[in-house]
């Protein structure tokens, strides 16, 4: 029987072997780009029914107000702990609330570069005698407002692990919670039309596992392997926001700011929601009555 010593020689001379075969400047862990998955809330939002007119809605900004720098144990880090992109995923979920027949989004995160641009051809225009044939920009009658407002770090952790007889198997979890507020607010007197606040629970998973054992008199086998798992906070963000503009346009059709341009199908979302809200206010959030699920 080969020694144990020499398997292991064996095995690090086969893997050096590989590593010098691979193809030049490939990298095995590298993945293709990929559209951002969609999330559950999203394919309810996309398929909520169409409004009687569409309203024309602005985003000026969306910042994150936690404060929150990203969760670690070994060292200090200035990282942030949520996207400060915010404003950009926002306009998206707006652009495909109802297939896109929701909202008419209207540039203003970047109105600078918009401004510039039309500057730029009006000056051309004039200085080649030709006619300006740029039209007014659209005005918004509701601007979208709010903010991550809370990031709370190991709300919940927990774990649990055994070893018996040199093999051991251990794991451990983290709950983190975002919290989002949101609201429309009328451009021609300033009232609030609904304000909504939304929160998003973010899980990471930690598998570790060990082997200590004597294969012989004098030989030590030790290993040890893992598996960890964090969920995206910035998938945990757009979820938050997903909900929370469902949640706006509801609240808005309830109150009267708004309605669904069928009214029976209306109806039955606006019923679907409050069943919802009412028992996750009563803290069964069991899926079919999640507030997510509104249609």
């Amino acid at each position: 029987m080969m020694p144990f010593r020499t398997l292991i020689g064996v095995a690090a001379a086969l893997g050096l072997s590989a590593c010098s075969t691979a193809i030049p400047g490939t990298d095995l862990i590298t993945a293709p780009a990929e559209l951002m998955p969609i999330t559950t809330t999203g394919v309810t939002l996309e398929q909520i029914p169409e409004p009687v007119h569409k309203l024309d809605v602005a985003v000026y900004e969306f910042a994150d107000l936690t404060g929150a720098t990203e969760p670690n144990d070994e060292f200090g880090t200035n990282s942030r702990a949520v996207t400060q992109g915010g404003a950009h995923l926002l306009v998206d979920v707006l652009s495909r609330a109802g297939g896109g027949n929701w909202f008419n989004v209207i540039e203003r995160t970047g109105l600078n570069n918009l401004l510039q641009e039309r500057q730029i051809i009006e000056a051309t225009a004039e200085n080649f005698n030709r006619p300006n044939t740029l039209p007014p920009l659209r005005f918004a009658g509701v601007v979208i407002e709010g903010a991550i407002v809370g990031y709370d770090s190991s709300e919940k952790t927990g774990g649990a692990g055994a070893r018996y007889l040199g093999t051991g198997l251990f794991g451990e979890y983290r709950q983190d919670v975002v919290t989002i507020a949101l609201r429309a607010v009328s451009v021609s007197n300033g009232r609030v039309l609904t304000s909504v606040t939304t929160t998003k629970t973010v899980y990471s998973v930690v598998v570790q596992g060990g082997l200590f054992r004597f294969v012989a008199v004098d030989e030590l086998l030790e290993a040890e392997w893992g598996y960890s798992r964090n969920e995206p906070e910035i998938f945990a963000v757009r979820e938050a926001l997903e909900l929370a503009v469902l949640s706006m346009i509801v609240e808005g059709a309830k109150a009267g700011e708004w309605s669904f341009s069928n009214n029976t199908a209306g109806a039955e979302v606006i019923d679907n929601y409050n069943r919802g809200a009412e028992m996750v206010r009563l803290g069964n959030t069991d899926d079919q009555y999640d507030t997510s699920n509104a249609i």
